[in-house]
């Protein structure tokens, strides 16, 4: 299967060499059965008209209320492919995907969402597993979808996030919050770039230690690759 994977962002440059870019970590999620290609969408770099068999949108730092050019035009780019394709957001994906598809994003007053979030599943979709109740992931974000738009499935979430897990079946297309593609070592590398700031030392320790834990990236990584391949 042929999936292009837009990159809106990339880890810190000194973890690159160690733990790859944000493109790679997806491509490693979905294995050897998907032919990826990566596009840097800041670069204006869009897939071309295909055939393509699915999407997928990464996270970034940017938030999706920057005034940055290239924002704008993913934005536009998604509402006018959604529905051509399974597309997949993930973190800065899944917000940017939520104000293109009529919802809201706003900077959360809750602060920063870091370590393993466990979010409660509303609902089994045909790609999950029937009998899934919750998933546990790393995450890392400040930034919250707080309203969906018409259309809009909320599939789970958590107290902290709690429209973290969307469908939009009219646009063959879902959205999450958290990071089913991190690395548990990456999500500890990334939080201690911010301990200290804009994390406190306290905040950092706690979700390094909740990395400890169990987690449900090879699972959702399992849904993930089903939704892609659904038809």
């Amino acid at each position: 299967m042929r999936i292009a994977i837009l990159e809106p962002g990339a880890p810190p440059r000194d973890l690159q060499p160690r733990f790859g870019r944000y493109g790679q970590m997806v491509a490693g999620l979905l294995g050897d059965a998907f032919d990826s290609e990566t596009f840097d969408v800041r670069r204006g770099a869009y897939p071309d008209r295909g055939p393509w068999d699915g999407f997928v949108i990464t996270g970034a730092a940017a938030g999706v209320y920057d005034p940055e050019p290239w924002i704008p035009e993913l934005s536009r780019w998604v509402q006018e492919t959604a529905g051509s394709a399974p597309m997949i957001g993930i973190c800065f994906g899944h917000q940017l995907m939520a104000e293109a598809f009529g919802g809201k994003v706003i900077k959360s007053p809750k602060g920063w969402g870091v370590g393993l979030d466990t979010y409660a599943l509303n609902t089994a979709a045909p790609w999950m597993d029937a009998d899934a109740r919750t998933m546990t992931l790393p995450v890392s974000h400040q930034d919250q979808v707080v309203e969906v738009g018409a259309g809009a499935t909320v599939l789970g979430g958590s107290d902290y996030c709690p429209l973290g897990f969307i469908a939009y079946p009219d646009r063959k297309a879902i959205s999450l919050q958290p990071h089913p593609e991190f690395d548990p070592a990456f999500a500890e590398a990334l939080i201690v770039t911010r301990r200290d700031g804009p994390l406190t030392r306290e905040h950092a320790e706690a979700a390094i230690a909740s990395l400890r834990s169990p987690n449900d990236c090879r699972t959702v990584g399992g849904w993930l690759k089903r939704f892609l391949c659904e038809r």
